[in-house]
């Protein structure tokens, strides 16, 4: 511990403070709150009540304001922290605001109304997580079937992915023909073609194959990608071709070598590729959405829509299933991170 607290704390001007190590303690504790700053935020938001998200300015933490049941009032009151004219500091309760003033009693002596200006007051709070804004989705609202949707999209789209950009990168990779070049050149200028320009034509295909409203039409579509097949082609070109020829002398089919042997070889870059189209299928909103017209199907990236009416946007749903929608893609990263540097590397990626 002593040695990593060394490491961590050395400066390059010795005992004192040289210019670049002011900079580099910037810039570091300045990315960390860039990076895990609104992460954090999202977290702590989503065990807020309505009233504690709009409130301004707003605050980092849960806070809620205590209530106290009053009697001759049937429903609690809001408790405050007054400042009196004297300078004394009371709690007391607030029954109604009109304008600049707020009519408050004493929960002790309920018979006496004061009249307080709004500035001289402040609201009782204590640190309150509503846990209701994790449950109330799953209990009156069907969120276990988007959550099954998109496990199932997501867990079907990327064991194809997988292996139909295997077999795209190993062709592309260990066989020589005419227009090898070509036809990666055509696969990696698909990359420039957005979504919008296939939309209606890919859209018209589904809906011709009977896939419309059906799962199967957000899965197939998005099967074969350039990037997958870039990464896997780059990562294959590593691999000796004396030993696909020593397979091939020993009689082993193309499918043989292909499952065998360059398969398991390119385990750092499909591990890569999985977290690429595990990220890509869980997020994906556009597709299903044009997709999936019955509410049963939706995704849990549709499903998070339901919350957002014409009138009125139930914040608090949002934020709380906005983070159930992130762990699964977070557990992916912390299984398959160690992956990710070879993975890359071995592409030639910069």
């Amino acid at each position: 511990m002593g040695r990593a607290a060394a490491f961590i704390l050395r400066r390059r001007g010795g005992k004192g403070w040289h210019w670049t190590d002011i900079v580099t303690w910037v810039w570091l504790i300045g990315g960390l709150f860039i990076m895990f700053g609104p992460a954090l935020w999202l977290m702590f938001s989503s065990f807020k009540t309505p009233a504690a998200l709009a409130e301004f300015p707003p605050s980092i933490l849960p806070y809620t304001s205590q209530q106290v049941s009053v009697e001759g009032h049937d429903k609690p009151l809001t408790l405050y922290d007054v400042t009196l004219p004297d300078g004394t500091t009371k709690k007391l309760a607030e029954v109604r605001r009109i304008g600049l003033f707020s009519q408050m009693v004493d929960p002790a002596k309920p018979d006496e109304t004061i009249r307080v200006n709004i500035n001289s007051r402040k609201p009782v709070q204590e640190l309150s997580f509503a846990t209701e804004n994790y449950t109330g989705p799953f209990v009156h609202f069907d969120f276990f079937r988007y959550l099954w949707n998109s496990v199932f999209v997501t867990v079907m789209a990327t064991l194809i992915t997988l292996i139909v950009n295997s077999m795209a990168a190993f062709a592309l990779s260990k066989y020589e023909f005419r227009g090898r070049s070509v036809a990666m050149l055509i696969i990696l200028a698909t990359l420039m073609v957005p979504l919008s320009v296939i939309m209606v034509p890919l859209y018209s295909i589904i809906s011709a194959l009977g896939l419309f409203n059906n799962l199967w039409g957000v899965i197939l579509p998005t099967v074969a990608t350039p990037t997958g097949v870039f990464i896997l082609r780059q990562y294959m070109l590593t691999i000796p071709d004396e030993l696909i020829d020593a397979a091939r002398m020993d009689k082993a089919s193309e499918w043989q070598i292909y499952w065998r042997i360059v398969l398991p070889l390119t385990a750092p870059a499909l591990a890569v590729l999985a977290i690429f189209s595990v990220v890509w299928r869980w997020n994906d909103f556009l597709w299903p959405l044009i997709v999936l017209s019955r509410k049963e199907l939706y995704t849990l990236q549709v499903g998070l829509s339901i919350y957002s009416g014409e009138l009125n946007v139930q914040w608090h749903f949002i934020l709380a299933m906005t983070v159930v929608t992130m762990i699964p893609v977070v557990l992916v990263f912390i299984f398959l991170q160690r992956f990710i540097t070879t993975g890359i590397a071995g592409t030639g990626l910069k």
